[in-house]
């Protein structure tokens, strides 16, 4: 499939792409409870704590696949198809692989603020936890109103954008 390039595809709302980022949770939820159980039936993990440094790499990885893969192929992961989103670079052509990488990497921007807090703060409860990384989301969010074409953090610094894309009509 050839995504033609187009640059002046609007840019799409923070509320859609929020809705997708929701939806692509729980998507991923999946995915990573899957991965999750193949790691540990093939390492014969048998306690929770064993070997967590492994699984998080692992899982790490498994994401940026999932992610590079999807964005370089048709500039869309299953929750962006649902909400009719693309992620093209600045000059509305698909990501390249490295742009890709580089936006996924940037995309741990989400979360970082709130994980960095949990460890600093030695949180331990799950509401707490929760809370924090909730807190950190809406400031995500909240910042991308102070750019022009409401962009995210890691989308303006990787050189990329998400664009509306409606199905075409026949």
């Amino acid at each position: 499939m050839t995504v033609q390039a187009d640059t002046g595809a609007a840019p799409a709302g923070l509320a859609r792409r929020f809705a997708a980022f929701l939806y692509e949770g729980v998507l991923l939820f999946g995915v990573l409870f899957f991965t999750g159980f193949l790691y540990s039936v093939v390492t014969r993990q048998q306690h929770a704590m064993q070997g967590r440094t492994g699984l998080g790499v692992f899982l790490f990885i498994v994401l940026g696949v999932y992610f590079v893969g999807f964005w370089t192929h048709s500039g869309q992961t299953l929750a962006m198809k649902t909400w009719h989103l693309r992620v093209v670079d600045a000059a509305g052509q698909p990501l390249h692989a490295s742009r890709a990488l580089v936006r996924y990497l940037l995309g741990w921007l989400w979360f970082l603020p709130a994980l960095v807090s949990v460890w600093a703060l030695e949180l331990h409860g799950g509401g707490a936890i929760f809370g924090s990384l909730l807190a950190g989301m809406l400031a995500y969010l909240l910042i991308a109103r102070l750019h022009p074409q409401r962009q995210f953090l890691h989308d303006t610094i990787s050189g990329s954008r998400i664009v509306t894309q409606l199905p075409r009509r026949s």
